[in-house]
């Protein structure tokens, strides 16, 4: 039943009791805003190579589960996946890339899709172009950036699968597609790949929101730089992305400080805003469980409904997978309490 009617349905029902009382009161209607469909993701993109390698994951019953059962049984309602351009181990490519997501639509989860524009990571420290595209001049660069885009999410099409958003770049503190494209050097260059990719992403899907992802949500500073570089030079762009990986000791006063981020790029570009990927060390699970449920509670308070979501970045990581310790399950492949913070 449609969620209008059944709100119609509840306030004939109220009033048709109280006129049995001889006495009609006034019965107020809820209220349905932007944060009742609040977004609460992880990006899980290890997840197929981590089953390869035959891990498993178990709820806290200790029952063997599917990961994205498992997570909607926890709160969660989205996923995130990056995609590489040419992985040399197949990981993240179109094929993986889509297998994951039609996972993630099976469980009636919204999909994020996170282009990193390289053959691996791409992050503040490491924009490295795909080998494919070395030695290319700009123009064509930009060509391969928009054939690339179109093609994947073409695929992703094809395959029946509707992307609620399109993240172009992978926290691009400094740009992407380096040199060419490093922000510090010629914030033009990067305006226009950004607004390349985002042409590319509504060609295809004309609804789908585009993401522009910049690392230290806290630091306001680090995103007036980089958006006003973008708008001074033309780049479009739907929703601005933050990533937050506190320590135990310091999560209250960044979660402040990325508040204060998140409505001042509301209010200087009048954007929506998601946190799409936090995390904390998987032994701090009460203290990580404070710092999500607090960080979820400020992107709700957000200006204007404007804050859509938070995502946890690969909770699924266990047992020192690939040397990360800033998942969210135990060593026994159980979710910790850290992930309560979703329910």
């Amino acid at each position: 039943m449609n969620v209008f009617i059944k709100v119609a349905f509840l306030f004939i029902s109220l009033i048709s009791l109280n006129c049995k009382k001889n006495k009609i009161e006034e019965v107020p209607i809820p209220v349905i805003t932007a944060n009742s469909a609040f977004i609460k993701g992880a990006d899980v993109s290890w997840i197929s190579e981590m089953e390869a390698a035959g891990i498993k994951f178990y709820n806290t019953e200790g029952v063997e589960q599917d990961l994205f059962l498992l997570l909607k049984n926890l709160g969660f309602n989205a996923i995130r996946l990056r995609i590489w351009v040419n992985p040399t181990n197949g990981w993240n490519n179109n094929t993986d890339v889509i297998a994951k997501a039609l996972r993630a639509k099976s469980q009636g989860m919204k999909i994020l899709l996170d282009f990193h524009y390289s053959d691996t990571w791409a992050d503040p420290a490491h924009q490295t172009k795909p080998a494919a595209w070395e030695g290319l001049n700009f123009n064509v660069l930009k060509d391969s950036l928009k054939s690339h885009t179109e093609s994947v999410l073409q695929a992703v099409k094809n395959a029946q699968i509707n992307p609620e958003w399109v993240q172009i770049g992978n926290e691009t503190n400094n740009g992407m597609l380096w040199p060419e494209g490093k922000a510090s050097t010629n914030m033009s260059n990067f305006a226009e790949l950004i607004a390349t990719g985002y042409q590319a992403a509504k060609t295809i899907f004309t609804n789908t929101k585009v993401i522009v992802h910049v690392s230290n949500g806290w630091d306001n500073g680090l995103f007036r730089w980089m958006f006003d570089g973008l708008k001074n030079n033309n780049a479009q762009w739907d929703i601005i992305g933050m990533s937050l990986y506190p320590e135990p000791g310091n999560w209250s006063t960044l979660n402040t400080q990325c508040l204060a981020n998140m409505n001042d790029m509301v209010a200087r570009y009048n954007k929506e805003v998601m946190i799409v990927e936090v995390g904390m060390s998987w032994d701090q699970a009460s203290i990580s469980k404070s710092f999500i449920s607090d960080i979820i509670s400020k992107t709700k308070s957000v200006t204007n409904n404007k804050g859509l979501g938070v995502f946890y970045w690969e909770p699924q990581s266990y047992n020192n997978w690939k040397g990360y310790t800033l998942g969210a399950f135990d060593n026994t492949g159980k979710p910790t309490e850290a992930l309560n913070a979703f329910k």
